[in-house]
């Protein structure tokens, strides 16, 4: 399994994940229609040009779904039972055409569930960069991981 077992995640690990995503106009107008999101920030490039950001902006729900699915591979992929919540998501900056996102995770907290004994919550904070380093998007999601599977003898 690539991902991290319950077991594996340490509160105060940082996980830096190697790849990054270049985000296309493509991307943005899909996700924004598929989501039938019609804001003119996202899809009217005359409207757009005259807002302080003189330029379209990437839909914030994509965004996070970026982070979010940039983490998969180092975290989640086959030990995640379910995301139970995700909190405090800012935007601190936005993120445009060409933009490529880069992603860290920081486990943040965690302990056994109480319902399910092969199951614990883990609690990560992700932190999306645009390739100057800046932040623009941070996002705290809880999720519900698999305890590591005991060997029967």
């Amino acid at each position: 399994m690539a991902g991290k077992y319950f077991e594996d995640l340490e509160v105060g690990a940082i996980y830096r994940h190697e790849i990054g995503r270049t985000i296309t106009e493509a991307d943005n107008v899909l996700f924004s229609a598929l989501t039938l999101n019609n804001q003119p920030l996202h899809l009217n490039e005359d409207f757009a040009a005259k807002t302080e950001f003189g330029q379209r902006i990437v839909n914030g729900i994509f965004t996070l779904g970026l982070v979010v699915g940039i983490s998969v591979n180092d975290l989640t992929q086959g030990t995640i039972i379910g995301n139970l919540s995700y909190e405090n998501v800012v935007h601190p900056r936005p993120v445009f055409h060409g933009d490529t996102v880069y992603v860290e995770s920081e486990v943040v907290s965690k302990r056994e569930s109480r319902s399910r004994p092969e199951a614990g919550i883990v609690t990560l904070k992700h932190i999306g960069r645009n390739q100057h380093g800046d932040i623009v998007i941070e996002v705290t999601r809880t999720a519900l991981f698999l305890k590591r599977p005991t060997i029967a003898s």
